[in-house]
């Protein structure tokens, strides 16, 4: 899940919770709505981790130096 899938699913969670006043019969609007924010907060946590995770610089490589090799004509 990307940040964008996240923060839809924040924003649909809250539309259903705080602005919609249908009733569906046995379903709570109000509580998928809170169920969805919950999960796109939780997947905009990890994609930001992921993110952070991505960006920080390797510090355990090194170079390892190698002899050159240089090819040599045959017809010489």
């Amino acid at each position: 899940m990307g940040i964008g899938t996240s923060i839809f699913l924040i924003a649909l969670g809250a539309i259903l919770k705080f602005a919609v006043t249908a009733s569906v019969s046995g379903i709570e609007l109000a509580t998928v709505g809170v169920i969805l924010m919950i999960v796109g907060a939780i997947g905009l946590a990890i994609s930001l981790m992921f993110l952070s995770q991505a960006r920080r610089p390797v510090v355990g490589d090194r170079v390892v130096e190698r002899d050159r090799v240089v090819e040599r004509d045959p017809y010489v």
